[in-house]
């Protein structure tokens, strides 16, 4: 079960624009949050691809 963490970034110093930092800085913590879910799911073998690529590996090493 993909699990979701939030990740916080520093905060930015007064000289930028207060609206534009936010909305960088939300977008970079969704791909922050995107990447980490994706990185979890392929390390688990919880999407199908991987998954039945593990499996494929598996049958291949028994036969050896």
């Amino acid at each position: 079960m993909r699990t979701s963490e939030i990740i916080a970034l520093p905060t930015a110093k007064a000289a930028y624009d207060h609206s534009n930092e936010q909305v960088v800085r939300r977008t970079i913590e969704q791909t922050f949050t995107s990447l980490h879910s994706d990185i979890r799911a392929n390390r688990d073998g919880l999407d199908s691809p991987a998954s039945l690529a593990l499996r494929r590996h598996q049958f291949l090493l028994m036969g050896a």
